[in-house]
């Protein structure tokens, strides 16, 4: 009786440790409907400064030598930092390692509400980005306004481990 207790209290903890993902698109809920935030701003409007960003992500990084790849979700944060100004973006751009254009995220301007805060996500088993992938942000704000900040989390778990870092966005001209 004793071995029978000790047997399922083993396979017990195999099956409480089981990892499931369910990747089902349709329960996601950090998805963003781009279409539903669409504004419209005068182009040659003097009441905005202009500003283009790029933000390092990694689809992979490179683990024991150049020739082993460890796979990476990417969350990519755009943060309106204002608390009174909205803000907009014009253009989010998703390149690959050799500079190839993979996504255009926003077709049209769109806003963020004041401190308001929207994720792109790419997906860990999604490795066309390769281990140099990068976005590139056009954005304009309201004179006087704060930047826009532009943050990648990139993560990754397997079994016990975990592995997390973060980048920044840096202001090209």
């Amino acid at each position: 009786m004793k071995k029978l207790i000790i047997l399922s209290v083993i396979l017990l903890g195999f099956f409480a440790c089981e990892n499931k993902i369910n990747f089902d698109a349709e329960e996601d809920p950090v998805k963003v409907n781009w279409n539903e935030r669409v504004a419209s701003i005068s182009k040659v409007d003097s009441l905005f400064t202009s500003g283009h960003s790029y933000l390092s992500v990694y689809s992979q990084i490179y683990s024991y030598s150049q020739h082993k790849t460890y796979n990476l979700t990417a969350m990519v944060s755009l943060r309106n930092v204002s608390m009174k100004d909205t803000i907009y973006l014009t253009n989010a751009d998703y390149y690959d390692t050799h500079g190839t254009l993979l996504k255009s995220y926003i077709k049209n301007t769109v806003y963020l509400a004041p401190l308001e805060t929207v994720e792109i996500v790419i997906d860990e088993a999604d490795i066309s980005g390769g281990t140099g992938s990068n976005f590139l942000f056009d954005w304009k704000i309201p004179k006087d306004a704060p930047e826009p900040l532009f943050e990648g989390v990139m993560t990754s778990t397997a079994g016990q481990q975990g592995l997390s870092f973060v980048t920044h966005a840096k202001r090209i001209y």
